[in-house]
């Protein structure tokens, strides 16, 4: 064998007389180059593959390293067998099954005699950093199948040889084993080359899982744990964490009276006076840009016969979430979303080419079945609201739609406070309906429409719904964490489905286009994601309460009432603190509730018909004339500004 030719990014060439390995063309390059080398891609593919995979002729090669983005993914997979490693060194007894990479760190399930704690957890942890300073070499063998099952019998690893007769049925021969030390595990890779390149783990958290998540199987211990390049970026999540507790919305929320719980209507919110402010100054400020973008708002049913869902596809492709019931011995489902519904009542009219776009938007109820298991407070739960529509438009009119949906997403985004998000254009999945035809022209409108309007995006390939391609918007947030909200999507399939049709510039009969749209998405999701935003800190025209007036003493109290007076006449959201405490005590407690504006009134302030007013940052501005504080408190509710203002500061 000689000749061997591999191709660089650059589309430089190394030869080789054999079939080397990604390291062997790191070196080839340079010794520091070999050092960091961690893995590679090959060919185009985003699938990591070990360094020590030999490569065939004309292979194109990107190589992983330790600066490469996808370097954590590498080293938290390895942390995971030092880990498993480590839990076996101090308890033999304990038996190992797998140990995947999750998003921000990995976990390994154990078959273990006692359950882990903190006091485990330190064990481990300090075995591990023993085996870590040993810089271990992981040296990948292949055995046959026989082999692997035998020994892991003589093991009594069961759980791994019930993994290797799986993979025997399936038709594999030979499967991959790792060496570190005296220790060995089966996996597939990829592995870093020393266990001295695993510079900073910590394990966060222990919990139940059964055994390939079948309850009929045993119950194993989950341990869950993270890996990073470095100790400061592992301190850096660390800290993360704690301002993520912090900013939870679930904490947030009982903590400011907003929503609640009740297991007579498992994963169902209540939304209290307070949380419901939030809810409709969201919907009231969505409405007013409907107008602006001739959106006609519409209400339909919340339960159809299930001819709806199976003229829609929804029956065959979603019916596993959604809910049934059966009057009269008729089936019906509910909802889960609203694009049947608004087929049915563009359907229900004759329309001319001079109506189009239809842009129709609808905030109904919606229920989807969620598993238990990923119920999280409000940001996944079974009964919600979208800021719903759906745009029937000719082919000619596609672009110019996502452009108007991307310039109003823009305008909400911005005046909410929350400009930082990325594109990704979400392809065909494996499961869907409608001909390739179909989806080759939607996949490509909408990517020729991103372009043409000079946005970056990425793709999410088989990420799409089932009936088209979809535009995600995801929104990162103040601790740099990745959200998805936003989407439009391009779907051909229904309005063939429910045979739509317009007629024409040419009178004759065509199909419209539709486009699914969601600016904010579920509105549940998006109030957890924007109180974990903010903290809880919302702008004045969206806080449940918008002002608390403060008396220093009794003596005030009729002046306080006429601002009180005042403030409700306008249309704004204030409590006046009455109550016999300090007035530390009393700005404590309005701060506690993040209350963007307190008005405090003493003796003078009320002889001189002013307020001193104390801002939510902590500043204070002294002895502002009524008159100019109401109009200045207006103003930034008018224009929806993100913080609470006054024309003079003086810190306190």
């Amino acid at each position: 064998m000689s000749n061997i030719q591999i191709i660089l990014p650059d589309n430089s060439v190394r030869t080789f007389d054999h079939e080397p390995t990604a390291l062997e063309v790191a070196a080839s390059i340079g010794s520091r180059l070999a050092k960091d080398t961690l893995g590679a891609k090959i060919n185009g593919s985003n699938e990591i593959i070990d360094f020590r995979t030999p490569l065939a002729n004309g292979t194109q090669l990107q190589l992983i390293t330790t600066k490469s983005p996808e370097a954590l993914e590498v080293i938290r997979h390895s942390a995971a067998h030092l880990m498993a490693q480590a839990v076996q060194e101090i308890w033999p007894e304990v038996k190992v099954t797998i140990g995947p990479v999750i998003d921000n760190g990995f976990y390994y399930d154990f078959d273990s005699p006692f359950n882990f704690t903190e006091e485990h957890f330190e064990k481990i942890e300090k075995k591990m950093e023993e085996l870590q300073k040993k810089d271990l070499p992981l040296v990948r063998e292949n055995w046959p199948i026989a082999k692997a099952i035998e020994t892991f019998k003589e093991m009594k690893e069961r759980f791994k040889v019930e993994i290797i007769e799986d993979l025997a049925s399936k038709g594999e021969t030979v499967v991959g084993i790792y060496h570190q030390g005296n220790w060995f595990d089966l996996c597939r890779g990829p592995h870093v080359q020393s266990t001295g390149q695993i510079k900073a783990f910590k394990l966060m958290s222990v919990a139940g899982a059964y055994w390939r998540g079948d309850e009929k199987n045993p119950m194993l211990q989950r341990v869950y744990a993270t890996a990073f390049m470095d100790k400061k970026d592992l301190e850096q999540y660390l800290h993360q964490l704690e301002e993520a507790k912090k900013r939870d919305h679930r904490k947030l929320g009982k903590e400011l009276g907003l929503f609640m719980f009740h297991e007579w209507a498992p994963a169902s919110p209540f939304f209290t006076g307070r949380g419901t402010v939030i809810y409709n100054e969201l919907t009231n400020y969505i409405r007013e840009l409907y107008q602006k973008y001739d959106y006609q708002e519409v209400i339909t049913p919340q339960i159809f016969d299930l001819d709806l869902f199976k003229t829609s596809g929804h029956y065959s492709n979603y019916k596993e979430n959604m809910y049934f019931t059966k009057p009269d011995d008729r089936e019906f489902g509910l909802k889960p979303m609203n694009c049947p519904s608004h087929c049915l009542l563009f359907a229900s009219e004759k329309h001319s080419y001079r109506e189009l776009p239809l842009r129709m938007a609808d905030f109904g109820r919606l229920h989807r079945y969620e598993k238990s298991g990923s119920l999280h407070g409000l940001s996944r739960v079974r009964t919600f609201c979208q800021d719903d529509a759906h745009i029937f438009c000719s082919l000619e009119q596609l672009k110019t739609e996502i452009f108007k949906f991307i310039e109003m997403l823009n305008t909400i985004y911005h005046t909410l406070g929350m400009p930082n998000y990325k594109l990704f254009l979400a392809t065909r999945p494996d499961n869907r309906m409608g001909s390739d035809e179909y989806w080759d022209k939607a996949e490509t409108a909408l990517a020729e429409a991103i372009q043409e309007m000079g946005l970056e995006f990425s793709y999410l390939p088989g990420e799409g719904a089932f009936y088209g391609p979809k535009l995600e918007m995801h929104f990162v947030d103040a601790l740099g964490r990745s959200w998805q909200t936003g989407t439009i999507q391009v779907d051909p399939n229904l309005p063939e489905a429910f045979d739509l049709k317009y007629t024409g510039e040419d009178n004759k009969e065509h199909r419209p286009i539709m486009l699914h749209r969601a600016v904010l998405g579920s509105l549940e999701r998006f109030i957890s994601v924007y109180l974990e935003h903010t903290a809880g800190h919302l702008p004045t025209w969206m806080s449940p309460n918008q002002v608390t007036i403060l008396n220093v003493t009794d003596r005030v109290n009729a002046f306080c009432e006429q601002v009180e007076q005042d403030l409700k006449a306008s249309g704004v959201r204030v409590e006046f603190d009455r109550r016999n405490e300090k007035l530390n005590f009393k700005i404590r407690e309005a701060q506690l509730r993040k209350t963007p504006y307190m008005l405090i009134v003493g003796d003078k302030e009320a002889e001189q018909k002013s307020v001193s007013v104390r801002l939510r940052d902590g500043t204070m501005h002294n002895n502002i004339l009524w008159a100019d504080a109401h109009q200045i408190i207006l103003k930034n509710i008018k224009e929806r500004k993100l913080q609470s203002e006054m024309s003079q500061t003086e810190k306190v």
